[in-house]
């Protein structure tokens, strides 16, 4: 059973009832059963990034350390050369199978939903699954939403568990950003036009960084570990959608995007969008302020992450961020951090938390779950040097 809006739900194979769900979903049998997490062992620092800007900097007289001033993020990870993102996919998904008690015959569903693929087509996740050795009768294929992608994907997986389509499901992405780093470091000093004013748009391309990030959930009947997601909630604000942007639709290893994005009104305006989702959040799930133990948001950058808290009335000091060493993950980013959380000790079981997605579009997907003891395997600990293993 579903429940919708507070009304309860019953969902068969009837494309009918499927049209009438809501933007805020309850769930009574879905556990986040365990994650797996990879990072790249190579590291750009942001000092790194200003000098291979030097032609830049020195044109347009820019002080040297401006970029980790400005966004809060000393460095940020970057896969090898021609790495594609079912790589590192497979592993983290592999990663996640083998922490869990689920066999893969029991997994029904395999999104792989990072804002990077191998290729437009066909789906990634047609190569994970073949990868990871799932069963030929999952359901399998990508979802595409910015840096909501995988929490999309969960919401996916999550319907399809209580519904009793399926006892559980994967979904999983791969960031990389060294092709967007790489070009947008060639272009920034290749173009003699610039001013301060004009290279702004180009600046949020230089936190990104990469990563990979597995969830497998299932049906709390197959579950020893009890994580509980306990809702969801989407909110939307499209009227935004055009306040970042890439200049072109590619995939691959040779991939060489370049992204203009307008940073402060999207700060602006995504924040507004996710405090709006944060009140329907806390409405749907019954919880005030005060029961928020741990909150897990997007990783932007650290003026971003101030004022978002700011307005959702939340304390800093319940929040777990990884932004200072990974740079904005894209998709990944919020699954890496409640990762870290898990295996840091932030987490523990019994804590409401809550999973505060923002992407660019502008859209806000957002989870509550009940914690329990989600197993964390994969090299994140260990790269981070973060304590403890979950």
């Amino acid at each position: 059973m579903l429940l919708v809006n507070e009304r309860p739900l019953y969902i068969c194979c009837n494309s009918k009832l499927l049209q009438h769900l809501g933007h805020r979903v309850r769930f009574a049998n879905v556990c986040l059963e365990s994650i797996g997490a990879e990072i790249p062992e190579e590291t750009w620092s942001s000092s790194d990034i200003e000098s291979r800007l030097t032609p830049l900097y020195d044109r347009l007289k820019l002080p040297e350390g401006r970029l980790e001033l400005m966004s809060g993020i000393a460095q940020r990870r970057v896969w090898q050369p021609g790495t594609v993102p079912s790589g590192p996919s497979i592993r983290s998904a592999n990663h996640a199978i083998e922490a869990s008690s689920v066999d893969r015959d029991q997994i029904g569903c395999l999104i792989h939903a990072s804002v990077c693929r191998d290729f437009l087509e066909p789906a990634t996740a047609s190569r994970v699954h073949h990868g990871v050795g799932l069963p030929s009768r999952c359901w399998v294929y990508d979802v595409s939403n910015a840096c909501l992608g995988l929490i999309n994907g969960a919401v996916q997986i999550a319907m399809m568990i209580e519904s009793g389509a399926i006892d559980a499901g994967i979904v999983v992405g791969t960031e990389n950003s060294r092709p967007l780093l790489e070009q947008t470091i060639a272009t920034l000093n290749a173009d003699v036009s610039l001013s301060r004013k004009s290279v702004k748009p180009a600046f949020a391309s230089l936190t990104i960084g990469s990563g990979s990030c597995a969830w497998l959930l299932c049906h709390r009947r197959l579950s020893q570990h009890g994580t509980t997601i306990d809702a969801a909630i989407a909110q939307s604000r499209t009227e935004f959608h055009d306040l970042c942007r890439s200049n072109h639709d590619t995939a691959g290893a040779e991939m060489a995007p370049l992204m203009d994005t307008d940073s402060e009104r999207l700060m602006a305006e995504g924040i507004a969008t996710g405090a709006e989702g944060f009140e329907q959040l806390l409405d749907v799930i019954g919880w005030d302020r005060g029961q928020v133990d741990r909150s897990i948001c997007h990783q932007v950058g650290g003026r971003h992450r101030i004022a978002m808290l700011e307005a959702m009335g939340l304390p800093i000091g319940k929040d777990t961020i990884t932004f200072p060493r990974l740079g904005n993950t894209g998709s990944v980013a919020l699954p890496l951090t409640l990762a870290a959380a898990a295996v840091s000790g932030d987490l523990l079981p019994g804590n409401h938390t809550t999973m505060l997605g923002i992407g660019s579009g502008i859209n806000s997907v957002m989870l509550a779950a009940t914690w329990g003891q989600t197993a964390v395997a994969g090299n994140l600990a260990a790269q981070l040097g973060l304590i403890g293993v979950s």
